[in-house]
């Protein structure tokens, strides 16, 4: 293949109306990338001297993504001629002036097809010497999908449509799938020949592969082993069916390589997750986004995490995290909301209910209990006290507050920014600090407390609070 010239259309053109979505049917998400995504990824990954993409309905946001993340691919636009011949008639327009050489067609909708399988299509088309070459498929249940007839000697020579099959030809199990190669002129010369005269009215790919066997052209139909490989979607049911499979694989392929996972069923992982060895997955774990995960880390149960770099020998348990950092040795957890621009560094605590918020917090530092920290930098091996709050918002604009090193704080301080804490320093329980602390002093509110004696007893008469009072007083 690499002594060949070819390029991949992947057909993204159809409106999905089965999908029953605002959203076009090739932009569904599928693991972590769009269908549409998964299917480029992999004519991209074919090394294709052109990618084209065929697009029609909902163009300007899919030609947004491809020009986003392929931008090396080629857009072509489908008019008002409907069929999957006319799709890739269009393509070929886009191709540079007496391009020769071989033309894969697959399709957006189709996202397990994979690279090996497309290679050994054009590899098998390219050395016989075919012109059309089909990718089969054998169905339990073929209902539906054009079926492959095969001569005696179990040569191609046909595809008939369900809707066109004979009663014996509907008992054929060996099916369509949608996916081509051929040769660039031959294609090129057999859709300016093919008519729409049919019961849709379009234009179809498949009337090309007829037309190359009638003209005598070498026609070959080759059988996928992995069915999964080439399931197409059109509704949410096929999504999920999909998706639960790729899902399957991709914890099957983590754990071969020393990821423990201790129950697939209910973790999910995106394609672009990267995982080390010995991480362990839990259960009832998330993990989307360019999520990475190091060496030794534990994982769940029940964590969510996007976009987010997880150090070695870390552990991560019953939170949500995204687009955060942590660090080698740190523990976060459980109920903990980690929020964008969350940096924990190592052996440092994000503990129980505790919230953060672009919060840098340095090595060996803890927040340990029911506190929220927003816009702050924290130092080394500090303490925040159970119960604080950074008040980093006045209404209008937001600041920012730092905590030094070896800083302690008490239990229910609020922490008013812009404000600075230097090394070493205290702060008393319950104190609202909105001035800096100097390194080494103890920040604290000087009102002192005051007891008012008998104040039940005078003010609560006949209530078990009173009652016990003047027992205990007695």
């Amino acid at each position: 293949m690499s002594n060949h010239k070819f390029a991949v259309v992947v057909l993204a053109a159809g409106a999905g109306t089965r999908m029953r979505s605002q959203t076009p049917k090739v932009m569904h998400e599928l693991a972590g990338l769009p269908l549409l995504g998964h299917a480029l990824s992999t004519a991209t990954a074919l090394g294709a001297e052109h990618v084209i993409s065929v697009v029609r309905h909902e163009r300007e946001q899919i030609v947004d993504y491809i020009s986003t993340f392929y931008p090396t691919a080629v857009i072509a636009d489908q008019d008002e001629i409907p069929g999957t011949g006319r799709a890739v008639e269009c393509a070929l327009e886009v191709l540079p002036e007496g391009f020769e050489g071989t033309v894969v067609v697959t399709s957006g909708d189709v996202p397990l097809l994979d690279v090996g399988t497309i290679q050994a299509m054009v590899e098998s088309h390219i050395s016989g010497g075919y012109s059309a070459t089909v990718l089969s498929a054998v169905l339990a249940d073929p209902t539906g999908y054009g079926r492959i007839v095969r001569g005696i000697n179990g040569d191609f020579e046909a595809i008939v449509e369900h809707r066109d099959a004979t009663s014996e030809q509907h008992a054929i199990s060996e099916v369509n799938a949608g996916v081509y190669v051929f040769d660039a002129q031959a294609l090129r010369e057999k859709l300016a020949a093919i008519g729409m005269e049919n019961s849709q009215h379009e234009k179809y790919l498949t009337d090309v592969v007829a037309a190359e066997r009638e003209a005598g052209k070498k026609v070959q139909a080759l059988t996928v082993a992995d069915n999964w490989l080439i399931a197409g979607i059109n509704d949410r049911v096929q999504l999920g069916e999909v998706t639960a499979e790729l899902n399957r694989r991709l914890c099957a392929a983590w754990q071969r390589a020393g990821v423990t996972i201790l129950d697939p069923s209910s973790t999910w992982l995106d394609v672009t997750v990267s995982l080390a060895e010995d991480v362990t997955i839990l259960p009832g774990t998330i993990l989307k986004g360019f999520t990475s995960i190091g060496r030794g880390s534990t994982i769940g149960p029940e964590v969510q995490m996007v976009d987010t770099e997880v150090g070695e020998n870390a552990k991560v348990v019953k939170s949500h995290v995204s687009t955060s950092k942590i660090g080698d040795g740190a523990s976060v957890g459980p109920f903990a909301y980690l929020r964008p621009g969350t940096e924990l560094g190592a052996d440092g605590k994000i503990g129980t209910f505790v919230e953060t918020k672009n919060a840098k917090i340095g090595a060996g530092s803890k927040v340990p209990h029911l506190s929220y920290v927003g816009d702050a930098e924290i130092g080394v091996e500090s303490n925040i006290g159970a119960g604080t709050i950074f008040a980093n918002y006045d209404g209008v604009n937001k600041h920012r507050s730092v905590i030094g090193s070896h800083v302690r704080t008490g239990s229910h301080n609020t922490f008013v920014a812009p404000i600075t804490i230097g090394d070493g320093a205290y702060t008393a329980a319950g104190t609202t600090v909105r001035k800096d602390v100097a390194a080494g002093d103890l920040g604290m509110n000087v009102t002192p407390q005051r007891n008012m004696a008998g104040w039940v007893l005078q003010n609560r008469p006949g209530t078990k609070a009173a009652e016990a009072a003047e027992k205990s007083k007695n």
